[in-house]
């Protein structure tokens, strides 16, 4: 057996077209491996996320703005995962899952962290400031005499 292919630790110069893997066999290498097919597969499909939602605001095809939102956030929600999957190369595999599972992770306390502000935020003042009599102004103040 020689020398390159033992699980010693690696010297701090990287020989031998090392890379800073810290060994020079690539069995274990999960890493995304990403081909120009792939790109354009994630180029073409972010034209087409892009274009469509474009052309519903343009055209106005969608009257309702509540309706509008949910469509055009659901076409970011998709061109966010195309993106995660065909440029950023996320999936179960990469570095054993734990890169998928962070976002995940992330996605989820960003939600609860923003759901929660808005919820704090809208209901504020019903729940934390009693209501408060409008005072009304007294009508002989004004004058300055003193009548009976």
């Amino acid at each position: 057996m020689s020398a390159q292919h033992t699980h010693a630790p690696a010297p701090a110069h990287h020989a031998h077209g090392d890379h800073g893997h810290g060994h020079d066999d690539h069995h274990g290498d999960v890493g995304p491996h990403s081909s120009l097919r792939e790109y354009a597969i994630g180029f073409v499909l972010s034209v087409i996320l892009t274009a469509i939602p474009f052309w519903l605001v343009m055209a106005k095809v969608i009257a309702d703005r509540n309706t509008a939102i949910l469509v055009l956030g659901g076409f970011a929600v998709v061109q966010i995962l195309v993106h995660m999957v065909y440029f950023l190369h996320m999936n179960g595999k990469v570095e054993g899952g734990w890169t998928l599972l962070s976002t995940i992770f992330t996605v989820v306390f960003v939600a609860i962290a923003i759901s929660g502000t808005l919820w704090v935020m809208f209901h504020m003042n019903s729940n934390m400031m009693p209501d408060h009599p409008t005072p009304t102004p007294p009508k002989h103040e004004a004058t300055g005499h003193n009548t009976p």
